[in-house]
């Protein structure tokens, strides 16, 4: 592929070029905790949302609003959090949280394939799990659990697949690299929480000298 053929390529795909770069951007931001992460993944988001729709993964453009109304609560709860506590801090998720989201992918699976299968949605039952699951995903991070990256690290996974067999081949390639920012992200956010534990400690160790 010579240099022409790259130009005529990103003149037609110039959209889903766009979403690949403000996703990472977005996520390379999140793993940093930093709070602008949000307006750049709201973009993403919306950019998405028309890439999906226009190759009639009805799923995928689907989630896109729910992504849209995921991130204008993450970009609320985390400025908060910051505002009350000066930085965006990991919180725990318990046994419960963890089954609730899991139960909560579920049902939203099987729910979101019968209506994906009636509307003739493109892989309807295997892109509505990605999709119920990476919501589940969403609601984790904005809620600033570490499970998130766990999360995103296997749905990420068979979403390269899924790209792959539809074609579009540049979003495969940008949700492999999301492979390795979520890997990052759990590195960083576990580290962060070991930080908030160790100063938990601290003053408990000093008061008892």
């Amino acid at each position: 592929m010579n240099w022409l053929d790259l130009l005529h390529y990103a003149a037609a795909h110039w959209l889903e070029i766009t979403g690949v770069a403000t996703t990472v951007l977005g996520i390379w931001l999140t793993t940093r905790r930093l709070l602008v992460c949000w307006p750049i993944t709201l973009a993403a988001d919306i950019i998405y949302l028309i890439v999906f729709y226009r190759a009639r993964l009805l799923s995928d453009a689907l989630l896109q609003l729910f992504f849209v109304a995921f991130t204008l609560y993450g970009w609320w709860h985390w400025w908060r959090g910051v505002r009350e506590e000066g930085e965006v801090r990991v919180e725990p998720l318990n046994l419960r949280g963890w089954l609730i989201g899991i139960a909560a992918g579920a049902a939203g699976a099987v729910l979101l394939g019968a209506l994906m299968v009636h509307v003739g949605a493109a892989l309807p039952h295997l892109d509505a799990t990605l999709t119920s699951y990476s919501l589940v995903a969403s609601w984790w991070q904005a809620r600033k659990h570490l499970a998130n990256w766990w999360l995103w690290i296997v749905v990420d996974v068979v979403y390269i697949g899924e790209y792959i067999y539809k074609d579009l081949r540049l979003t495969a390639l940008l949700y492999a690299g999301l492979v390795i920012l979520a890997v990052l992200g759990l590195r960083d956010w576990r580290q962060a929480e070991a930080d908030k534990l160790a100063e938990g400690d601290a003053p408990q160790a000093a008061a008892s000298q």
